[in-house]
């Protein structure tokens, strides 16, 4: 509940830019779709308020135990075929093509194991 723009917008626009530093959510927000959101966003952890203390020290602590993320892909590619991981779009020859999240899940596995068949 930031002014002006909120914690997704923010963790999605780092994650476009290439950061990789652990996030954690602090957020009022405690509904399954309000987690699974912000955890699909790029959130690493997630915590409802209010919490104790010692949680939040405890997943702090978690997350810095965390070996570094190596620079990952966020556009797989076969032929003329373009799936963005961040904007979770799929082109081909320029063109959209609208998937529904286990169509895009499946293609995104398709895309990934290509070469090991």
């Amino acid at each position: 509940m930031l002014p002006g723009i909120d914690g997704l917008a923010i963790v999605q626009t780092v994650r476009a830019g290439g950061v990789r530093t652990p996030v954690l959510f602090l957020s009022t927000l405690g509904g399954l779709d309000d987690r699974v959101t912000g955890l699909d966003a790029g959130g690493d952890d997630y915590l409802v308020k209010p919490f104790a203390f010692s949680e939040l020290a405890a997943r702090v602590n978690a997350l810095g135990r965390r070996p570094p993320m190596a620079a990952a892909e966020t556009v797989l590619r076969a032929g003329d075929l373009e799936m963005d991981l961040l904007k979770r779009t799929v082109t081909r020859r320029g063109r959209a093509i609208d998937l529904q999240p286990r169509e895009f899940r499946l293609l995104e596995y398709l895309l990934r194991n290509a070469g090991g068949w």
